[in-house]
């Protein structure tokens, strides 16, 4: 029995006091929806926005609980509210096709003279969030030590839990065409850092174990590091299962920790789990870690630098509630950390953004057609709402190109 949203999540149970808030969070809302190409409806019958009848809609189911949350942080509230029940998509509208459009004039939303004021506003990333050895085991553990089962009910059966790539074709709608496209992402990277047989390869953040699998196929042998105890359980079961245990060796390990020699690094969207404060510590031991002549591919969701700029302070929705500790980081940030840092260059990038969106787009279907399967589980409707809005808002940002993933090949050589 699904527990109630007093008890099982008490951020959603807390209204805010500040009524002067909420009455400023509507006026800007209502100007922002203004030029929009979508529809927001009221109880009243009252529509905002620039749409046609056949826009996107966004229904406002209790206008006073939707403002008073987004009053009290709009970054965190707008989200909440989704989660509560406070809004919802209307009849026909998809969330991510509604989200879209918010997406693509996010930086401009808001007016100028109140983003200058986002600095008093805003909520601070939280202390015990940071990616120190003991706070990164925390946050890895709070999103991916979930359940194996929830993550297997709408991932492929690769258990890939990334960008995939679809090559030149459209998205085929099935198990088979995501892992299809799953398996191309894996031998790209790993073509990128020259995996093949004898290659001693480490892979920092396991997943559920595929690419380390898929390059112990191709004769290496790898050594694949993960925080993650339910991740490590079942990635060592897979191994097992392909007959390659004696190939693969997966540790519950930090990449602070790790020692020795490798011709070859791997890790994949496992830096936005990094923290900011540490992507010197992590670049340096990819440098430490690599062999002479060695290669690194890491695949990272990114973002605009001065997106990254201008938010890299302040406390999201996706922060609080999916990826604790997370933060993206742009294509200069990765450059410049190289540069001061290390002896490496990006000498390879190949743009995965636009796939993003498509590999999104099928998780969340899956995840709604696995749905009674997943409440099985134990997760309740308000979990079930989370993640319709965390897969929506995230297909979103990729579609708008707020949001973009590249692969990136790294070496000693010049860039």
């Amino acid at each position: 029995m699904a527990i109630s949203a007093s008890i099982s999540w008490p951020a959603l149970a807390t209204r805010s006091k500040t009524p002067m808030r909420a009455t400023v969070a509507r006026l800007v809302f209502e100007r922002a929806v203004a030029p929009l190409p979508v529809r927001v409806t009221y109880p009243d019958g009252r529509v905002l926005g620039s749409g046609s009848p056949v826009s996107p809609e966004l229904v406002v189911v209790r206008p006073a609980e939707f403002f008073a949350r987004l009053g009290r942080d709009a970054k965190i509230g707008f989200g909440e509210a989704y989660m509560a029940g406070a809004w919802r998509a209307g009849s026909g509208t998809d969330v991510a096709d509604l989200l879209t459009p918010f997406a693509e004039r996010l930086a401009t939303l808001i007016p100028p003279a109140l983003q200058r004021l986002r600095v008093l506003v805003d909520m601070r990333v939280p202390a015990d969030q940071e990616n120190t050895p003991g706070g990164s085991r925390a946050n890895i553990a709070a999103h991916y030590d979930l359940s194996n089962d929830l993550f297997a009910a709408f991932l492929d059966p690769t258990m890939s839990y990334s960008c995939a790539w679809f090559g030149d074709s459209k998205p085929i709608a099935t198990a088979a065409g995501l892992e299809e496209a799953q398996l191309r992402k894996i031998d790209a990277i790993l073509d990128l850092a020259a995996v093949g047989a004898g290659t001693r390869l480490l892979e920092i953040g396991t997943g559920w174990g595929s690419l380390a699998i898929r390059a112990a196929q191709r004769g290496a042998r790898v050594t694949t590091i993960t925080l993650s105890r339910e991740q490590l359980r079942l990635a060592r079961d897979r191994a097992e299962a392909a007959g390659l245990s004696g190939l693969v060796e997966v540790r519950l390990q930090d990449y602070r920790e790790t020692g020795g020699q490798y011709d070859a690094i791997v890790s994949v969207e496992m830096i936005e789990a990094v923290g900011e404060a540490y992507w010197p510590a992590y670049f340096e031991a990819l440098d430490r870690l690599l062999a002479p002549a060695g290669r690194i591919a890491i695949q990272s969701i990114t973002m605009a630098h001065e997106r990254y700029l201008a938010t890299r302070r302040s406390f999201s929705w996706i922060q609080k509630y999916i990826f604790p500790g997370g933060i993206i980081p742009s294509l200069r940030a990765i450059d410049d950390t190289l540069a001061a840092r290390t002896t490496l260059r990006v000498t390879h990038r190949r743009e995965l953004g636009p796939h993003y969106a498509r590999t999104l787009r099928m998780w969340r279907e899956r995840f709604h057609g696995q749905w009674p399967h997943i409440h099985a589980l134990g997760f309740d409707d308000t979990f079930r709402r989370m993640w319709e809005f965390y897969l929506a808002y995230s297909e979103a940002g990729f579609r708008s190109g707020y949001l973009g993933a590249s692969q990136l090949q790294l070496t000693r050589g010049p860039a």
